[in-house]
Parts: structure tokens; C-alpha cells; sequence
């Protein structure tokens, strides 16, 4: 008896399934990830699209012209200045950036170009007590004077010990206080030697003294 019962119950379990239900059971289905894989991606579904347009525009471009029929010219144009338009502005965004590069590696529009802007600067690390680069600036006025008045020629990269050389060879008579100066920044930016207030005043004192200097002038004629 309880067997009966059983297989009954087992019986009225299975009931037939509508057709409405059935499509439901089916969609739920299909839904699911598995069958979805191997989908193209809406970014490839559209870059196919655009494929499709692109190969039917240039299809009625090539097309002998009909009576009536839609000029594949009109449409190939309008591809052609979208396309003019997209380069124009990846250009201009990449000349953005190449501006923009370009003013981060310039130099300072502000950066001492005269022996006073440079004597300025000295002042400012002196008072500061930056040693080292006062001596520095000290020098490039020293440099820059010169060529200001055309003792020197101008000349960018000149070193140290090539002013110490021409300017010594155009005025004989401070020659060697041009390499004692010379030597006492080379001792201070490339052999370790610390910066004092005196070193930089020795560079002051020079500095003075060659401003008063002219070529040809004999040792002594411009105390």
C-alpha cells in the first residue's frame, strides 16, 4: 500500500508543461553566460558596423553612376572630412603636449642673461649664505662683463678655465687674479672645497677690478 502511495505521488508530481512556461524555461535558459562566450563585444559589434558602413559607402563611390540613384561621392566626402577632422584633432592634442613638454624642459624666462642680473643673483645667495653659488654667479658676471664690453667675444659653453685663458690673454696684467679665481671655484664646484664669505669677497674684489680694466692698459692703470 505505501508503495502504491508512493509511485502515486511520484505520478501527480509530474504534470505537463504549457507552452507559455516552457518559452520562459527556454529564455531563462539561453540567458545564462555559457551560451554567450564566444559573443562578439558591443565595441566589436560596432567597429564591424562601421566596417560595413565604410565597405558600402566606398562600394557606391566605385559603382558606375544610375539615373536617380544616390551619389556614393556625397557620402564618400563626408567620410573624408570626418576623417581630416579626426587627424586634425589628434594633432592638435599631440602639439598640446609637445607645448607643454617643451615648457617644463625651457629654462626660466627669468634666469640672469646680464653681468648685473648675474651680480644680483650672487648678492641673493650671499645673503643667504649659499656660498657656492654665490662664487658661481660671481664668476658668470665676471664672464658675461667681459663680453658685454667686447673684450670677449660671447660664446655659450665657455669654461672656467677658458675664461681664466682669453681674458687673461686680453688683459695681461690681472691674468693672475683671473686664474686665482678661477682655481677657487674649480676647488669649490669640482674638488669638494668648502664656500666661504671670504672666497666669494677674493671674487668681488676681482670682479670690481676688472670692470675698471681695459685692454692695453699697463699693469697697475686702474688703481
Amino acid at each position: 500500500m505505501m508503495g502504491v502511495r508512493a509511485t502515486i505521488g511520484i505520478a501527480m508530481s509530474v504534470e505537463p508543461i504549457g507552452r507559455d512556461e516552457a518559452r520562459e524555461l527556454a529564455r531563462r535558459e539561453l540567458d545564462k553566460g555559457i551560451y554567450h562566450r564566444d559573443e562578439p563585444s558591443w565595441l566589436e559589434r560596432a567597429w564591424q558596423s562601421f566596417g560595413d558602413w565604410l565597405r558600402e559607402i566606398f562600394g557606391k563611390a566605385a559603382a558606375p553612376p544610375s539615373p536617380g540613384a544616390e551619389s556614393g561621392w556625397a557620402s564618400l566626402a563626408v567620410v573624408f572630412v570626418l576623417l581630416v577632422a579626426a587627424v586634425a584633432v589628434v594633432a592638435w592634442l599631440m602639439r598640446g603636449r609637445r607645448n607643454i613638454r617643451a615648457a617644463a624642459q625651457a629654462p626660466p624666462q627669468d634666469r640672469p642673461s646680464t653681468a648685473d642680473d648675474h651680480r644680483r643673483a650672487a648678492e641673493r645667495h650671499a645673503a643667504a649664505g649659499r656660498w657656492a653659488q654665490a662664487v658661481r654667479e660671481r664668476l658668470r658676471a665676471i664672464a658675461r662683463d667681459l663680453e658685454e664690453r667686447l673684450i670677449l667675444a660671447p660664446r655659450p659653453g665657455r669654461t672656467a678655465d677658458e675664461l681664466a685663458a682669453e681674458a687673461g690673454a686680453a688683459l695681461p696684467e690681472h691674468a693672475e687674479r683671473l686664474r686665482a679665481g678661477v682655481r677657487l671655484f674649480n676647488d669649490i664646484w669640482y674638488g669638494n672645497r668648502p664656500a666661504t664669505a671670504e672666497g666669494y669677497a677674493a671674487l668681488v674684489a676681482l670682479d670690481e677690478e676688472l670692470r675698471a680694466a681695459r685692454p692695453g692698459e699697463p699693469s697697475g692703470a686702474s688703481a
